[in-house]
């Protein structure tokens, strides 16, 4: 690379790292500061301009589209349906733009983590092997070739599904006992375990569940630990198997951390995700809500392929957001 061409490469390389932050999901009080935080972006420069100085392609690492939540209040069904593919949309577009600011452009490698703790959800196997392989079929329908899945298969090919949860967490692992010291800390390890508590008893709250509130309650405070625990070895193997790419999240992050939290769809609540809801579509725009609050709305199901994809909210509503011109 020549001396002359380098002010083009930090300059492109700001540009990058700011287009990704547009779509950050930031903790609440995480101290962030304006609609692309300059401390953020200094603090990710180094792995963009690494990959520009070299000439290759940008990669982001993603943990998720794990599964399907179980509970049917939340979702569709434990197949992917138009909330995911909005939300890969948006990905593959945000990839495409940035290949107009740096010509090899950049790939998201979605590091799915639905094997990694689906038996603490109540998930079976072979509905995260089902909901992969169905995914994998809408990236390639829709023509998403900026994007690709990684999963605990990938790791540990030819092993049981059980075997490779233990493998992983023998191998990469905190204890428990660490993750309840950074929980008492207080701060953002606090704040994700509340989080992933809320989900947990939101996904647990089913008609499987005929136990008392308070008995779900303490099985999903100590179930959050151990989500998180089985996260942390997830992201753990992945800062091994790719040093060089550059960490995405779909929890909130707080400033300047290793992670990037992207909002992957136009919603209110930070932490929803599409595989925690369904796509309803309001006034010309697309947002997330969970199943129960959609049909309490009078939200209408639409069916495509024979199969629920979305609902249609009939009212007026603001013109469409990013999440929504990219997947129009």
């Amino acid at each position: 690379m020549s001396e002359t061409a380098a002010p083009d490469i930090d300059l492109a390389a700001v540009e990058v790292v700011r287009e990704v932050l547009s779509h950050q999901r930031r903790m609440r009080e995480g101290g962030c500061a304006g609609r692309v935080c300059l401390r953020c972006v200094r603090h990710h420069l180094d792995a963009v301009h690494g990959a520009m100085r070299d000439g290759r392609r940008i990669e982001f690492v993603l943990p998720a589209f794990p599964t399907k939540s179980p509970n049917p209040a939340k979702v569709l069904g434990p197949l992917p349906d138009l909330a995911e593919e909005l939300a890969l949309r948006f990905l593959n577009d945000l990839c495409e733009r940035v290949s107009e600011v740096y010509a090899p452009g950049a790939a998201i490698l979605i590091c799915s983590d639905g094997r990694v703790f689906n038996d603490l959800l109540g998930v079976r196997d072979e509905d995260v092997t089902a909901y992969a392989q169905a995914l994998d079929a809408m990236i390639t329908r829709i023509g998403a070739d900026r994007l690709e899945q990684f999963s605990l298969d990938d790791v540990y090919s030819g092993a049981g599904h059980e075997d490779m949860r233990t493998m992983l967490s023998s191998g990469y692992a905190p204890t428990l006992e660490e993750l309840r010291e950074e929980v008492r800390g207080g701060g953002a390890p606090l704040a994700m375990y509340r989080g992933i508590t809320r989900f947990m008893l939101e996904d647990l709250s089913g008609p499987a569940w005929t136990g008392t509130r308070s008995a779900l309650q303490r099985k999903c405070r100590d179930l959050a630990y151990r989500v998180i625990q089985r996260s942390r070895a997830w992201g753990n193997l992945l800062d091994q198997l790719f040093p060089t790419a550059v960490r995405l999240s779909i929890h909130p992050q707080p400033c300047s951390t290793d992670k990037i939290g992207i909002l992957l769809a136009d919603t209110p609540d930070t932490w929803l995700t599409p595989w925690h809801s369904v796509a309803v579509e309001t006034g010309g725009r697309f947002t997330l809500m969970k199943r129960a609050e959609a049909e309490e709305a009078g939200a209408r199901l639409v069916h495509a392929d024979g199969r629920p994809s979305h609902y249609v909210l009939e009212q007026a509503g603001a013109s469409p957001g990013p999440w929504n011109r990219a997947c129009a």
